[in-house]
């Protein structure tokens, strides 16, 4: 046995060394073929009592198979999931699978990224407000926000820290040093810095195109410096990006540390990296985990996010994630566990108009980052080649340098990317571009700082000019850009980009949760990066504005970090709650919040419970608490097997309660989801925790469609001490019943005090 366990140590230290090295020039694919990257989930009840740790187990495990631990195991898992990444060939995979101790086999999966007025916009500035906030920054200097994304670039005046005290005492992390990127690169706000590759480069045969200078927490993208000073950037003075949105930057929470998880490289984020990431931060201690990235709906066993954020959230962490940019079209949401806060994107009260100008003296608003320099002339304006739908487009080639050399060039939104159209038509001679939307985008507006003169206009305006230059003659235009405006009415709007629901994972979930700013968003941004990110972008910024649910869940983020300061003992579904159930949902005109994509009404599959309000969500009043036992219900009733539940949980042992249902997971919002049936009736029951004054009485208020009948039972909540929980329970009826009836409609139901307003949204679709 002596013998055995000295064996085991030798493989474990050649695992160990090769994870080390694998940042190196090691090749983890093997002279018998092309590997690729799976992972593994364990059993916790199978590991034997003689290995000292998983990370033992696994690599005799894979010791015992013949697979050479040295050679393919990537990662191990022990924190927030249980299992190892491996890089495997073809005939590894049944040894695996018919191997004891397995539970599941997948393969890794890329995700992408979800690509400083708002803290005033959210009224953490407001006077009133003041005294709170100066408590909460000293508070949240216990609080640390992981970062999962590009890296971190630690020169940004953002990471100053110089007047905050030593990182906290439970803290365990390392500032990870790497190729330019010392140890000294952490400070007293930068408290932790690690960068995760082993995925990409076996994913890329072990190279990745990554050159010795990446390899390390710095980001070279700006993506993750961005999303890292949105959280909890400190307070920087005369902030702007080329003059636009000059003010002070400061991020959300930024009395709170930040550590940085490097996940993503430019193809994009591996699952098997993401794992690690979230397994060492949770190691590590940090208390929220901020992540802008998503990938495809997924059963939540197949997610390795969904995994990865359920051990978090099990330790006591807060995740949020963004709820991804492919709107406006219905069932697209990313990220949709319900112990994940799933972030949607809605406008600012700023903008950066800028203006068309045509002969006949018509002035059309649009938006711009450009910096302009002299005074604007009127040049010959163009739309493509009328045989070739994709130089409308402006895609890479399709522009006849010298039908637009000189002129300025109306080009259709959607396809490639917003900056290379102005890329496209700078490097075909023109002198300027007008970005138009399309029905896809509405009327939208999202502002770039492009290599040329440009400006993005909507789809209206956008019809206006395409009419105007399609009638023949001499079209001519002339751009100017007027700087940054403030007081933008109707604000906020939920943007068009940002994903909606329906739930397509469980319909009985409603997501997106809330939403928060990620349109036209100042914060940090990497020294080796031009505001565009193009590759030929010369210009450097400490700071950029770019929008996209990337720029949202920051946000969350840090206003999570805040309340976590302020209510140490809540847990990260409490806090979800305070944020849900505190929202609002009427604009700064007094109006329901409108869709951007068609300037419609939105609805809860846009802006799920609303637009977070960080005053109110502070004292919520009452919350809607879940505990683990809660969710592996929650789990079971979606008829996972034990060995799926066992995955997402990490549990030894799963005892699946009668009779749950989805529906009953005790969540800040309802999906109601009927059948297409007569009088169709649905049963929910919900717990509510006290968290405000005692004696406290609250009366039920509902409000909905005459498609569905709604009773709440009891109508009356009355809590006589703080912590003390009341259950009530809520019938719906279907009364629009029929083969026809497909389009979904929403209410409410608010609990109502003296003091507060506990309010959750009711989303009720029908289906065959």
């Amino acid at each position: 046995m002596e013998g055995t366990h000295l064996l085991l140590s030798v493989l474990v230290l050649l695992a160990s060394h090769s994870l080390a090295n694998v940042n190196g020039d090691a090749d983890v694919s093997s002279s018998g073929g092309r590997t690729t990257t799976y992972i593994v989930f364990m059993d916790p009840a199978a590991m034997p009592a003689a290995h000292p740790s998983p990370a033992h187990w696994h690599a005799a495990h894979l010791q015992s198979l013949s697979i050479d631990p040295a050679r393919h195991l990537l990662y191990s898992y022990s924190v927030a999931a249980h299992g190892f990444a491996a890089a495997l060939l073809p005939h590894h995979l049944p040894l695996l699978r018919d191997s004891p101790g397995v539970l599941q086999v997948v393969p890794d999966t890329v995700f992408q990224l979800h690509t400083t007025r708002t803290p005033e916009f959210l009224g953490l500035l407001s006077p009133a407000y003041q005294p709170a906030i100066h408590n909460l920054d000293a508070a949240s200097h216990d609080v640390v926000i992981g970062v999962l994304d590009t890296g971190v670039w630690p020169e940004s005046p953002s990471f100053a820290g110089g007047d905050l005290p030593p990182p906290p005492a439970h803290w365990k992390g390392v500032c990870e040093a790497g190729v330019d990127f010392p140890a000294s690169a952490c400070g007293r706000k930068l408290v932790g810095a690690r960068s995760f590759s082993r995925g990409f480069r076996a994913a890329n045969g072990g190279r990745g195109g990554m050159g010795a200078g990446r390899r390390s927490a710095r980001d070279r993208d700006g993506h993750g410096t961005h999303t890292a000073t949105t959280a909890a950037g400190a307070a920087v003075t005369n902030a702007s990006l080329f003059g636009y949105a000059t003010g002070t930057a400061r991020g959300m929470a930024p009395g709170a540390r930040v550590a940085a998880y490097k996940v993503c490289w430019p193809e994009g984020c591996l699952g098997s990296d993401i794992l690690a990431g979230i397994d060492s931060a949770v190691a590590d201690g940090v208390g929220v985990l901020s992540l802008s990235l998503g990938g495809g709906a997924a059963p939540y066993y197949r997610d390795t996010v969904a995994v990865g954020a359920f051990g978090a959230a099990a330790a006591g962490v807060f995740v949020a994630c963004s709820a991804g940019n492919s709107g406006p079209s219905g069932a697209t949401v990313a990220n949709s566990a319900p112990w994940v806060a799933t972030v949607g994107a809605g406008t600012l009260d700023r903008d950066f108009p800028a203006y068309v100008t045509l002969p006949s003296g018509a002035r059309l608003a649009g938006v711009s980052l450009y910096a302009q320099s002299g005074r604007p002339v009127m040049l010959p304006l163009v739309y493509g080649d009328s045989r070739d739908n994709a130089s409308k487009l402006c895609l890479s080639g399709t522009l006849n340098p010298a039908s637009v050399r000189g002129k300025i060039v109306l080009c259709d939104r959607g396809v490639n990317a917003r900056v290379e159209k102005g890329a496209v038509v700078k490097a075909a001679g023109g002198a300027g571009m007008v970005l138009a939307n399309t029905a896809a985008s509405g009327e939208e507006l999202v502002a770039d700082s492009h290599l040329l003169p440009a400006v993005a206009v909507g789809k209206s305006t956008g019809d206006k000019i395409r009419d105007y230059a399609q009638r023949g003659g001499r079209p001519m235009a002339m751009l100017s850009f007027g700087g940054t405006a403030l007081g933008i009415r109707p604000s906020p709007v939920v943007a068009a980009f940002s994903s909606r629901g329906p739930n397509t994972v469980v319909p009985d979930i409603l997501k997106p949760d809330m939403i928060g700013p990620g349109v036209n968003i100042l914060a940090g941004w990497s020294g080796v990066k031009g505001p565009t990110g193009l590759a030929k972008d010369g210009r450097r910024t400490p700071f950029n504005i770019i929008s996209g649910t990337s720029m949202s869940c920051p946000h969350i983020s840090g206003l999570a970090a805040l309340l976590k300061a302020a209510h140490p003992n809540w847990s990260p579904a409490a806090i979800k709650s305070a944020l849900m159930t505190t929202t609002y949902t009427m604009d700064n005109t007094n109006s329901s919040l409108r869709d951007a994509a068609g300037s419609s009404p939105a609805t809860p599959f846009g802006f799920g419970a609303g637009h977070v309000d960080p005053q109110k969500a502070l004292s919520p009043g009452l919350v809607y608490d879940i505990s683990t036992s809660d969710y592996v219900a929650f789990l079971c009733s979606l008829d996972y097997s034990a060995a799926h539940i066992r995955v997402i949980t990490k549990m030894a042992n799963v005892s699946c309660p009668p009779r749950s249902r989805p529906g009953d997971l005790n969540y800040p919002s309802f999906s109601v989801v009927f059948r297409k049936k007569p009088r169709h009736v649905v049963r929910y029951r919900r717990e509510l925790t006290n968290v405000g004054p005692a004696m406290a009485v609250y009366d039920v208020k509902v409000s909905g469609p005459a498609s569905a009948g709604v009773t709440v039972t009891p109508a009356r909540l009355v809590f006589k001490k703080v912590g003390q929980k009341q259950r009530y329970y809520v019938t719906f009826e279907s009364k629009a019943a029929g083969p026809g009836r497909a389009k979904p409609d929403f209410g409410w139901i608010s609990w109502a005090s003296d003091e507060h307003v506990v309010r959750s949204p009711v989303a009720y679709t029908w289906k065959m």
